[in-house]
């Protein structure tokens, strides 16, 4: 076999030498295509986690509530005399300078405090003192970040339910606090905590 000349030789070099470039651009396209398809499925999880933590934060079934017309975010003194509000309990208006601390409370709290609570975006569950102690330990439930509970014993109802210009309310049927109920309550907090004119983090 004849030897190769020193063109042949130049020749396959070049080719060995283009064969193992176009090797290292393959080798590099398939390294930048893994880590595309790795941050496309870590941002495809993300998004697939956002959707379904909205997905239970966002209320179920019919907005019951209704818009009260706001009364003004007045400060005055404990005790001082002021108009009267435009709905029981009221959701907006005259209100003292110190907000209650948001829970399950057994005792009844001031409409004046408790609207300052409201002012920050809390939601109010106040119960009549007639409903049963079951209904009232069941209510602690709802006891959240931002949900003050109250005994009131000026309600029209069982349960209200009021946020900064938002008011519901309803009795119990049979005295039981029904799924019906406690969807409502539950949407209700969804829909309107953390909706007040000031927001703050939580209540002191």
């Amino acid at each position: 076999m004849a030897s190769q000349s020193y063109e042949e030789k130049r020749e396959e070099k070049l080719h060995v030498r283009e064969q193992e470039r176009l090797a290292t651009r393959r080798s590099s396209r398939m390294r930048a295509l893994r880590k595309w398809i790795i941050v496309i499925m870590i941002a495809a999880g993300f998004g697939a986690g956002i959707i379904l933590f909205l997905g239970r934060q966002l209320p179920e079934g019919e907005d019951m509530s209704r818009t009260v017309p706001l009364q003004g975010v007045e400060h005055i003194a404990q005790g001082a005399a002021h108009p009267p509000y435009n709905s029981n309990p009221p959701t907006s208006g005259w209100h003292y300078a110190d907000p209650a601390r948001s829970g399950f409370y057994t005792n009844a709290v001031a409409d004046e405090t408790v609207i300052h609570n409201l002012e920050h975006g809390d939601v109010w569950v106040a119960y009549h003192p007639r409903i049963p102690d079951e209904v009232k330990n069941a209510l602690r439930d709802f006891a959240l970040t931002k949900v003050i509970i109250t005994l009131r014993e000026e309600n029209d109802m069982d349960i209200t339910l009021a946020a900064w210009g938002r008011i519901d309310m309803f009795d119990l049927a049979d005295g039981n606090l029904s799924d019906a109920d406690r969807a409502r309550i539950d949407g209700f907090i969804k829909r309107y905590r953390n909706r007040g004119p000031e927001r703050v983090l939580s209540s002191p």
